[in-house]
């Protein structure tokens, strides 16, 4: 009888675990990451399992309009283990649109956004999620403390980036900041909130508020491939940052103005002077050619800059869609649970 009891009790522990246990969503924005996605898997399958006991796992992989063999790997990835689900795009949309996506089709108690090279350690997960539910925080979020291995002239201009973008925005934005972090649901709800065309999740994650907990690692290498940011897609996501989360340029490009009509106006006055008093001579062409060259390079710089902000408001007030899909392992999971005439008859139109 007792040991017919402690069977009882064990099972019925088990099934009070399976209904209150908690779920981690992992969402993995992935472009052209064939080499570096099994590596990927079979570090966060150690992770996962030694959480096992705590919680349960969901690793949803997004495949931003790859052109190698990330889609296929992924869906080998979704049949061999029922944990990983996928979302392909119908075509690059860039990693902001996936860190979106994921978040969007979450079905987790708390979210983290990870890279698949491993620049993210999933080793930091057991701590990450005992800080959110042992303290009082609804992130934490990671920073690189050093940036070793990587071209000077990129820690240099990324360094400064963060200077520049924490003096002319309100919103703070932490230096070396990684996109690795581990939300709760409230957070992630909050960040879907801000469903704006222009992403800048730093940006994103930092205006929303909610109590943060930052960790810090050494910067680590590349599992394998190679990095998709060179510094030309650094230079255009920093004036992503920059022009979503400051008008400060705009307050420039109208100071600008202001100065250059002043010193117009006072340029015209002497000009009036000098010819009522000595005449007008006909020296004076090379200053004038550079006084209208330095003029029009000002006006030039503000109407770009005035270009930038109106751009973004034209691609917002189109309304477009933040990403398309092309494929997912729900779409996989819901054609397989079709009645086998109606999978046949999808396949026929397909074909025709």
């Amino acid at each position: 009888m007792s040991l017919r009891n402690e069977a009882y009790n064990s099972i019925k522990e088990k099934m009070r675990r399976l209904i209150v246990m908690d779920k981690i969503s992992i969402i993995i924005p992935c472009f052209n990451e064939e080499e570096a996605l099994p590596i990927y898997y079979a570090e966060m399958k150690k992770v996962m399992d030694s959480m096992k006991k705590q919680t349960s796992f969901e690793l949803l992989f997004v495949d931003d309009g790859s052109s190698d063999r990330t889609y296929e790997i992924m869906k080998d990835l979704h049949r061999k283990d029922g944990r990983c689900q996928y979302l392909s795009f119908s075509r690059n949309f860039g990693k902001e649109a996936a860190i979106y996506a994921g978040l969007q089709n979450a079905s987790g108690d708390y979210a983290a956004i990870m890279d698949v090279d491993l620049q993210d350690p999933p080793s930091l997960l057991p701590d990450m999620y005992r800080i959110l539910k042992e303290e009082p925080y609804d992130s934490v979020a990671t920073r690189r403390s050093t940036r070793m291995g990587e071209p000077k002239i990129r820690s240099f201009l990324s360094k400064e980036f963060y200077n520049v973008i924490n003096k002319i925005s309100k919103t703070e934005i932490v230096s070396g900041a990684r996109d690795y972090r581990l939300m709760n649901r409230k957070m992630i709800d909050a960040v879907l909130e801000m469903s704006e065309y222009n992403r800048f999740s730093k940006g994103i994650f930092g205006w929303v508020g909610f109590r943060t907990k930052w960790l810090e690692y050494e910067n680590i290498e590349r599992s394998a491939g190679e990095t998709k940011w060179n510094v030309k897609k650094l230079f255009i996501y920093s004036l992503e940052g920059i022009t979503g989360f400051s008008v400060v340029p705009l307050s420039i490009a109208a100071y600008m103005g202001v100065l250059f009509c002043g010193l117009s106006f006072l340029m015209i006055v002497a000009i009036v002077v000098r010819t009522l008093i000595w005449g007008d001579p006909v020296a004076g062409w090379p200053s004038m050619v550079c006084i209208l060259f330095g003029v029009g390079g000002v006006q030039l710089l503000c109407t770009g800059i005035l270009g930038q902000y109106l751009a973004k408001t034209y691609l917002e007030v189109k309304n477009r869609p933040v990403y398309l899909l092309k494929d997912s392992s729900k779409e996989e999971q819901r054609i397989m649970m079709m009645p086998l005439s109606q999978n046949l008859r999808r396949k026929s139109y397909g074909q025709g």
